[in-house]
This record gives structure tokens, sequence and C-alpha cells, in this order.
């Protein structure tokens, strides 16, 4: 009696197992995978304050106290062309400077251009225009949306002397999900450093209204 009991056991614990089992696997089609959503680091961002920079070269304006300013050294780079350094965020903005000399349509095509060559990996292209009287600054702004090498990029000129063009980037690979925040919170400095910006020898004039 006490063996025929224990076999009884043993085979209804392997028919459970057996059970068990099979309600464990299930059909492939009822099974929910759930991908882990993406994470990107938060990013802290200082309070905006600002310094002017000044130079020998015909210009100057404010940027930011957490930037700095260094010379081009690429080769062929003329001796008025800066980078202003963002390295927190690995980032620059660079600075090209020119004289005007009957050759600004030259200059403002190459602007269109290089903001247009970036239109292939781009989800669009706004611009907006700057009318700085006072000053004589005028220019535009290029914002160029989705995984571009530059997603910021202008020009100012006070349209017979000077012309400077500006382009914003990073050393990573683009990736704007990852990148919008920041490139958002540049774009207030370049604004910034625009309303900011003046020509050596040309003084301010008052706006009639």
């Amino acid at each position: 009696m006490i063996r025929a009991s224990f076999k009884t056991i043993v085979k209804l614990l392997t028919v459970g197992a057996f059970i068990i089992a099979c309600f464990s696997c299930g059909d492939d089609e009822d099974e929910v995978f759930i991908p882990k959503p993406k994470g990107f680091p938060r990013i802290d961002f200082p309070e905006k304050t600002y310094r002017n920079y000044d130079s020998l070269c015909p210009y100057s304006f404010e940027i930011p106290t957490y930037a700095f300013i260094n010379n081009d050294q690429h080769k062929g780079a003329d001796p008025c062309w800066i980078n202003v350094n963002f390295p927190k965020y690995n980032a620059q903005i660079h600075l090209s400077y020119k004289e005007v000399t009957n050759n600004l349509d030259t200059f403002l095509n190459d602007s269109r251009d290089f903001a247009i060559k970036h239109q292939i990996k781009a989800t669009g292209l706004d611009e907006t225009i700057i009318v700085r009287d006072s000053a004589q600054v005028y220019g535009l702004v290029y914002d160029i949306g989705g995984n571009t090498a530059s997603n910021v990029q202008f020009y100012l000129t006070d349209s017979t002397h000077h012309f400077m063009r500006g382009a914003l980037y990073f050393n990573v690979v683009p990736n704007i999900d990852s990148l919008k925040i920041v490139v958002d919170y540049l774009r207030k400095d370049i604004v910034h450093m625009i309303q900011t910006f003046q020509w050596k020898g040309i003084e301010n004039k008052k706006v009639k209204k």
C-alpha cells in the first residue's frame, strides 16, 4: 500500500508540473514586450549673466560668463575669425568676419547656401529678420530643424563695410532629441549677442518714432 501510494503521488506531481509548464509557455502572440524608454542625462543650466567682449577687431558684443573666446585655428582663417566656446555643452559658435568691398551679395548668397546645405537632413528652415537701425546692424537668423550639424546660423552686416556670419555647432553626433533643450538654451545667448552687437566706428543713432 505504501509503495502504491508513493507511485501515485509521483504521477500526480509529474502531471501537475507538465500542466504548469504548458500554461507558462502560452502563445507567442500573447506576449507583450514594452521597450525601455530612452533616457537622457539631466542638464542643469546656469543663470544667464553676460560680460562684454572687445578686441582689435571691428566689432564687440556680450557673451555669457560661462563661455570663452579663442581665435579660429583652421587653415585659411582670417585674424578676426573667432569661436565662442561653451565647454560644458561641448558646443561652439563659429564667427567669421569679412570686410565688405562691393561684394555684399556674394556674402549673403554664401550664407544662405550654407544654411540650405543643412536641409538635406533638416525638417524645416525658419528665418528671422534682424533690424537694429540705431546700431546699423541688419541680418537674418536661420533656425534649422532636425538632426543637422548646425541648428542655428545667422549673419550680420551694416550693408556697406562689415559682414559677420555665425553658426552654432556641437562636437557630437547630431541628435535633436537630446540636444534640443541645449540648442534652445544657447539660442537665447545668440539672440543676446545680436542685440548687443556693435560695429566699431559707427555711432549709435536714435531712431525717430
